[in-house]
């Protein structure tokens, strides 16, 4: 008869951040478990609260299911000796599965007999199994443990109890000094110990101990009752999602209540009330009907309605501590100009190796500057440009980002308007931070994606240049990070970007005045392209680009970089046309030999010494096709080039290019190194797969 299985481990207050990936992680792995265990089942449901991570599996057998399984042994001609007795060989064999000879057969296989053995195993009870589960708790792993009492083992947080049943019945096992029970502990404040006497009771028992164990259950009480508190106060709220799942992963038991604060506080920026609520006390803001932020908040306590009012009360005291501290700091900034700020960050060190943030935001100008006349900003945007550039990083000496740093670039955004800077160089300032996760956000001003490309390009650059590079997993300054926040600016403005010419022109505009930008830089460029295309690399994956083509476009001898995302999406779009395959094996075959050129063999041919027709019809194609060749589209780059396929094919059989005579074998070499050079340009052909 198929049973319940229920699992739950107690724990001291998790992270609220660690509360659902922790509950996903035990049902992964204990479905994995009863996989390799033989043991089926129907489903998985996952519990969990800041004090207990929890799973019930319905439909467990009463044992595994009894298996048999056909072995393979030696050969036979190894097996028996010459007298026909069995070798130890063949012995060892039989005793390590738990058999005898007797239970031999041979077996033809290609030609040779081999030993053949029936392995039976009996299924074990489920109960008996389900002891392994112990190993299922150790094994899940966290981004921070510790360590409690005089145990070496390591946890996200102590466990205190363990509730294993199988439907009425106590899986036996222990993990440290918590032994398996059917005991488990209701809310911390209002609740009582449970016992459950089967499997099925669990959510019905805690509930009655104030405990909603269903994450999803949860969720559904605080927006309803949020959902309730807004339309009794014609209010409108965003319940954001993010913040939501945290509020959820705190509490085991939610009342929402609704508080205020001062409507004087509303004259401070509205990103430092809301991040005051949302990042510091997990509140929800409230807006009326025109989206105007009113001075109310939402929140959930752990807990019932009983003495309600006294937590608004502490909750509304917190609050209002926290924004009269900001309103302080707010208007202090105010009367302090950028340029004081700028002038502090002088002393304050952006890395010990590299230099103080002043420097660096010295060599952002320039870099800004060049990059700015590589995409074209016109003289006014270049004038914004170099005035963000010069102060962009000053809002991180202001008292308001000293108490908030999230906040970072919003502030600085927001005193450059009150100082009258212009709405570009504002914006700006507050976009260089952009992306700030890997798929977040990207500027969309021009003149923010120059600043920000020109920031995160001098970290790499400077990080390169006193040899922290990341390695494996290391990147401790978000390197990785920040060079795929370029690339992905790069494609989203579709600007050219020619990296190696880029990196010589900084190298020695920098190099120029070593004593100003505090650091010299290195001569690198290989290491940092390299470094930049691996995260072309992994942008082209998101965009479900075969692994060939994008090797093929990465190692195109391209020296604009941006060419690479219309190279990769080409060769997207042409994969399953008729002509690929024979076009790119025509290519490839010229590529394939162009590589026997002596690396002193130029590209000028000699028709003279052309011996067939097809050498002529080949050369007179491609002298025409070259008026063109790259100063068109990618595209018509490549059709000229697949056009080639028919003239290549008629001179690879009429034409023996490794011949004896010196002269014509390198005219010939020469003839396929011009067409090479072109094809190389758009992708590295042989590095596609066309079979």
């Amino acid at each position: 008869m198929a049973k319940e299985l229920l699992l739950e481990i107690g724990l001291e207050e998790m992270p609220a951040h660690v509360v659902t990936p922790s509950m996903k992680q035990l049902e992964q792995k204990t479905a994995k478990f009863l996989d390799e265990h033989q043991l089926s089942y129907d489903t998985i449901e996952t519990f969990s609260t800041p004090r207990r991570l929890a799973i019930k599996v319905t439909n467990i057998p009463e044992r595994q299911a009894d298996s048999e399984e056909e072995l393979k042994g030696p050969a036979k001609k190894i097996a028996l000796d010459s007298d026909g007795n069995w070798t130890k060989a063949a012995e060892g064999f039989v005793r390590g599965q738990g058999l005898t000879t007797d239970d031999i057969t041979f077996k033809e296989l290609k030609g040779v007999e081999y030993v053949y053995v029936t392995k039976y195993t009996h299924g074990q009870p489920a109960k008996e199994v389900l002891t392994g589960l112990a190993d299922v708790i150790k094994s899940l792993t966290f981004p921070v443990t510790m360590h409690w009492a005089n145990f070496d083992f390591e946890y996200i947080r102590p466990i205190h109890w363990i509730v294993a049943l199988l439907d009425d019945e106590v899986i036996p096992f222990e993990i440290l000094d918590v032994t398996t029970d059917r005991t488990s502990r209701g809310h911390r404040f209002l609740g009582e110990t449970v016992r459950f006497a089967h499997a099925n009771e669990y959510e019905e028992k805690l509930q009655e101990q104030f405990v909603i164990a269903a994450p999803h259950k949860r969720k559904e009480m605080i927006v309803q009752q949020a959902t309730e508190l807004a339309e009794k106060n014609h209010w409108t709220i965003d319940l954001d999602e993010k913040l939501l799942e945290e509020v959820n992963n705190l509490v085991e038991y939610p009342t929402v209540f609704a508080g205020d604060f001062e409507e004087k506080y509303l004259s401070v920026p509205e990103e430092v009330l809301v991040t005051s609520m949302k990042e510091h006390q997990r509140y929800f803001e409230v807006r009326n009907d025109q989206g105007l932020l009113l001075p109310h908040f939402i929140s959930a306590r752990n807990g019932d309605r009983v003495k309600l009012e006294n937590v608004i009360r502490g909750n509304q005291k917190v609050l209002t501590a926290r924004l009269e501290d900001a309103e302080f700091f707010y208007n202090e900034d105010k009367k302090i100009e950028i340029e004081t700020f700028v002038d502090k960050l002088k002393s304050v060190t952006f890395h010990e190796k590299i230099g103080s943030i002043y420097e660096k935001m010295q060599r952002v100008q320039v870099i800004a500057r060049i990059l700015g006349k590589s995409v074209g900003l016109s003289p006014e945007e270049l004038t914004d440009l170099q005035r963000a550039a010069e102060i962009y990083k000053f809002d991180l000496v202001t008292n308001m980002v000293g108490e908030f740093p999230e906040l970072q670039g919003i502030m600085g955004e927001k005193y450059a308007r009150l100082h009258g800077e212009t709405s570009a160089v504002a914006t700006a300032i507050k976009e260089h931070y952009l992306p700030i996760s890997s798929e977040g956000d990207l500027p969309e001003t021009k003149i923010g994606a120059v600043l920000a490309i020109a920031d995160k390009l001098d970290s790499i650059f400077s990080f390169f240049t006193v040899g922290m590079i990341p390695s494996g997993s290391n990147d401790p300054y978000a390197l990785r990070r920040q060079a795929y926040g370029i690339v992905r600016i790069i494609e989203a403005k579709n600007w050219a970007f020619p990296l190696v010419r880029l990196q010589r022109e900084i190298d020695q505009a920098i190099n120029e005045d070593q004593e100003r930008f505090g650091v010299q830089l290195s001569d690198g460029q290989q290491a940092v392209i390299d470094f930049i295309k691996g995260r072309f690399r992994q942008l082209l994956t998101t965009k479900q680009i075969r692994h060939d083509v994008i090797d093929a476009v990465l190692n195109a001898k391209q020296s604009d970089l941006t060419k690479v995302f219309a190279a990769a999406q080409l060769f997207k779009e042409r994969l399953d046309e008729e002509e690929f395959k024979p076009s790119m094996e025509a290519l490839t075959r010229v590529v394939n030999l162009a590589k026997k050129a002596q690396e002193t063999t130029t590209t000028e041919i000699n028709p003279a010494l052309f011996e067939n027709e097809a050498e002529t019809a080949l050369y007179q194609a491609v002298a025409e096709m070259k008026k063109q060749f790259g100063t068109q589209t990618l595209k018509e780059d490549y059709d000229q080039l697949v056009a080639l396929r028919p003239l290549i094919e008629t001179y690879f059989d009429q034409t023996m290019v490794m011949i004896d005579d010196p002269a014509v074998r390198n005219n010939r070499l020469a003839q396929l190194k011009q067409i090479a050079e072109m094809a190389l340009s758009i992708a590295s052909l042989d590095q596609i797969i066309t079979k």
